[in-house]
């Protein structure tokens, strides 16, 4: 017990102790923390790259869209390509017939036009 007490006194008799204490409190404080700390200095950084990724792909779809803008602006036909395909619109002397495995996105596009 004697050698207890007198490794605590030498402990406490170290002048830098309360130096040592404060500092290790301190980042201990900045580094896990506060708002500025190194891990949300690290899930910011995560959080930008997926906004970067998300950025990319954004630019690559307006991109294709704008194609496709210039592409209905400079070709009629092309406009009436995309009403057969996507819509299943017709001239008044066609007939459509769709075949697809997914019966019920046919059925329901052909109840919307029904309602139509």
């Amino acid at each position: 017990m004697k050698k207890i007490k007198q490794i605590l006194l030498d402990i406490y008799h170290i002048k830098a102790l309360k130096y040592i204490v404060v500092s290790l409190v301190g980042i201990t404080l900045i580094g896990f923390v506060d708002e500025n700390s190194i891990l949300h200095h690290i899930m910011n950084k995560q959080r930008i790259s997926e906004l970067q990724d998300e950025i990319d792909r954004y630019t690559a779809q307006n991109e294709n869209d704008k194609a496709q803008i210039q592409e209905l602006e400079e070709n009629p036909k092309a406009i009436k390509k995309i009403a057969r395909e996507r819509y299943f619109m017709k001239s008044d002397d066609e007939d459509i017939f769709v075949l697809s495995d997914d019966e019920q996105s046919v059925n329901s596009i052909l109840n919307n036009e029904r309602v139509k």
